[in-house]
């Protein structure tokens, strides 16, 4: 039972192994798609939020910028000769995406500094999305 057990594990891992730096692509790549498309046509949820954290900017070029920005790191992630653009591009975007917990704290935080709003916590999960890039990173070179 013990060998039948290590054996399932065992292609399990290798299942996994083989196949987890294109599932963790592809997944990023269809956020970053489907949230980037939402912006430029107005039905972005955190559209109010980013109008408000970048107030200096016209909001209509904001969104359409960050909206197309999103789409092309998502196609970059599932085209290869683009997968290191796409991680740039990324990495440049994602720290802006905190700017709202310091620019509205009011909004993010119902209990600063651990009670976190829906909001707040919408945009903490993008810790995930940049250690999911850094993966994705780790492996360039051997995947191409």
């Amino acid at each position: 039972m013990t060998t039948l057990i290590t054996t399932i594990d065992g292609r399990i891992t290798f299942w996994m192994d083989k196949h987890c730096q294109s599932l963790m692509k592809i997944s990023l790549a269809l956020i970053f798609i489907w949230f980037g498309l939402l912006k430029p046509f107005g039905m972005s949820p955190e559209e109010e939020l980013i109008k408000r954290t970048v107030y200096f900017f016209p909001p209509d070029i904001v969104l359409s910028v960050l909206g197309c920005w999103e789409v092309a790191i998502g196609i970059g992630l599932l085209y290869r000769p683009l997968l290191r653009v796409a991680l740039l591009l990324l990495l440049i975007e994602l720290p802006g995406t905190f700017l709202p917990l310091i620019v509205l704290p009011d909004v993010c935080f119902h209990s600063i500094p651990f009670g976190l709003s829906l909001e707040g916590q919408y945009i903490v999960k993008n810790l995930f999305l940049i250690s999911a890039a850094f993966v994705i990173g780790s492996k360039v070179s051997s995947d191409q």
